[in-house]
């Protein structure tokens, strides 16, 4: 990158602000795909005006510019693949206000998911969006990725709590979208073309949120089932009898083997799924939804019931799924980390569907996921150092896109596209949607300077 660049941003952000340093660009050079791209330089705003300046620059001199939050996704939707300007948004972390007689929040995109729960619940409300990267995942990079999480099935994702917007334009302008009500249909909803476009159409400077009353109390099930189908069946049932809990969470057998092989944990040996489920509301209703829901399951192929009556032994039953991902690389050491999403029915078929291509390719692929919104985390597990095994994951993981929607699903359910899914758009989308959406970035970002390659191939 030219000197006269970097006199530049140091002008806007400050000299203290901007890096060069190869040890820094390395910091800034990947997320948790582990793939590698190094940046030009690395900048850290302060707030929309300097990223206004950073961007109308960056635009009359055609130099890429890609936002970061925590780096922590799984798709490579932050990765500078094209060397240029990372954008780093860590600065921008101020709560602005809670309001509790609104029910709403405005924040800066840099703070920390369960850093803002935490401060929310402490006067009494509730932001449901829980990703598991939530405590060091940033507002604004959920927003972008529209993030999920398991309390999905009855609250929704990140897209429903965003009520407007502050961004910058690629071209420097600074736009607001939606606004602080509940209703507002003035113009396109930009703030939700906003919500999962992957930091490709604008960078988000403050977000206002929806918040919800904190629910008063909960109550965390394991249930062991027989089957995968039992699990299954037992979701659909749960639902059907005009029940939605806060969380549905499954792992199928293999995940089950995982935890008991890493860690020991005592799990019945017939035991071939797991659902933990979470019921949340008024506390006198939730011991009777609690027995309503083992009353459903009971005949559908039960192992074993655990309910929690404390909130230590709650925490217990969660470490079982928090031991998973650590579990894992007790398998093997390299993970590649799916998250397809299919019809909640249709998961006993598409969990057979996986065990097929695992076994025809002869790799690990263990299941987990959230089973109340059919959203399945497939981790395709291989020895890089292994001739041949990364062709076996490459090959796996495009037969199970491919079962997905085959299925009436999707390939990603919270992950996002970035570069890691891009080559896969085509079995999903038809070309005149693609074209479409291509249309909308060449309008918006005429350049292609900001996040270029991410979501669709140019």
């Amino acid at each position: 990158m030219e000197q006269r660049i970097i006199r530049i941003l140091e002008e806007i952000v400050g000299k203290d602000q901007v890096t060069t340093e190869r040890a820094d660009l390395i910091c800034y050079s990947y997320d948790a795909t582990q793939q590698k791209f190094l940046p030009d330089a690395v900048v850290f705003p302060a707030d929309a005006n300097q990223i206004s300046l950073i961007l109308k620059m960056a635009n009359a001199e055609k130099i890429p510019v890609f936002p970061r939050g925590a780096g922590s996704g799984f798709t490579g939707g932050s990765l500078p693949t094209r060397g240029g300007i990372v954008l780093v948004t860590a600065r921008l972390d101020k709560i602005l206000r809670i309001d509790s007689e609104n029910l709403i929040a405005e924040v800066e995109p840099g703070v920390v998911t369960e850093q803002f729960q935490q401060a929310v619940e402490k006067v009494g409300l509730f932001y449901p969006p829980d990703p598991a990267s939530l405590k060091f995942s940033t507002l604004g990079g959920n927003v972008a990725e529209c993030a999920g999480g398991p309390r999905c099935v009855k609250y929704g994702v990140t897209k429903d709590y965003i009520l407007g917007l502050e961004l910058v334009t690629p071209q420097g302008d600074i736009i607001r979208t939606g606004g602080e009500t509940m209703k507002g249909v003035v113009g396109y909803d930009l703030t939700k073309l906003m919500c999962g476009s992957e930091g490709t159409l604008g960078i988000i400077t403050k977000i206002i949120i929806k918040l919800l009353p904190l629910p008063e109390a909960r109550k965390t099930m394991l249930v062991l089932f027989d089957s995968i189908d039992g699990a299954a069946r037992a979701v659909s049932a749960i639902i059907g009898g005009k029940i939605i809990p806060a969380t549905l969470e499954f792992m199928d057998a293999t995940t089950i083997d995982c935890v008991r092989k890493a860690t020991g944990l005592q799990l019945p040996e017939a035991a071939r799924a797991v659902l933990i489920i979470e019921v949340d509301g008024e506390r006198e209703m939730l011991e009777r939804q609690a027995q309503k829901i083992l009353q459903i399951v009971e005949p559908l192929g039960v192992v074993e019931t655990r309910v929690a009556n404390t909130p230590a032994e709650s925490e217990d039953i969660w470490k079982v799924r928090r031991l998973v991902s650590p579990s894992l690389r007790k398998v093997n050491p390299d993970k590649f980390n799916e998250d397809i999403c299919v019809p909640r029915s249709r998961v006993p078929e598409m969990i057979r569907a996986v065990e097929a291509i695992a076994k025809q390719h002869g790799i690990p692929i263990v299941n987990f996921g959230h089973a109340g919104d059919g959203n399945i985390h497939v981790n395709v597990m291989i020895d890089k150092k292994v001739p041949g095994e990364q062709e076996k994951a490459d090959q796996a993981i495009e037969e199970i896109f491919a079962a997905a929607l085959k299925l009436g699903g999707t390939m990603s359910g919270e992950h996002g596209v970035g570069i890691t899914k891009a080559p896969y758009i085509p079995m999903e989308l038809d070309p005149a949607a693609v074209a479409y959406m291509k249309t909308i970035k060449k309008a918006l970002d005429p350049n292609n300077i900001l996040n270029p390659g991410k979501v669709l191939l140019d």
